[in-house]
């Protein structure tokens, strides 16, 4: 299995979520709503869910093993922190003129 694109929508307000993040995997499968929260240990991600009727969420999709949420979790993390410079970036471009 293979991540063939990750696409990051950073979330505007003050929060722990602080992106919404879809994966594309082997060109072929698109998963969308994967959250990237600010945790008490750094950034997570939260793969979607769904409020259950006893009021608990529930993971709608998920991977089945610890390897395989870690390596999806660095390759999310990775291209958030991109999106985070790429960002950082285009706003001190225009300020640096007196």
């Amino acid at each position: 299995m293979q991540i063939t694109d990750v696409r990051v929508r950073k979330v505007a307000k003050e929060g722990k979520m602080k992106a919404v993040v879809s994966i594309t995997i082997d060109d072929e499968f698109v998963v969308h709503d994967i959250k990237v929260i600010e945790g008490e240990k750094g950034l997570f991600i939260a793969m979607p869910s769904r409020k259950a009727s006893d009021g608990e969420y529930r993971d709608i999709a998920h991977p089945i093993n610890s390897s395989t949420r870690e390596r999806i979790q660095q390759i999310i993390l990775d291209k958030y922190d991109v999106a985070v410079l790429e960002e950082e970036e285009s706003e001190g471009a225009g300020s640096d003129e007196a």
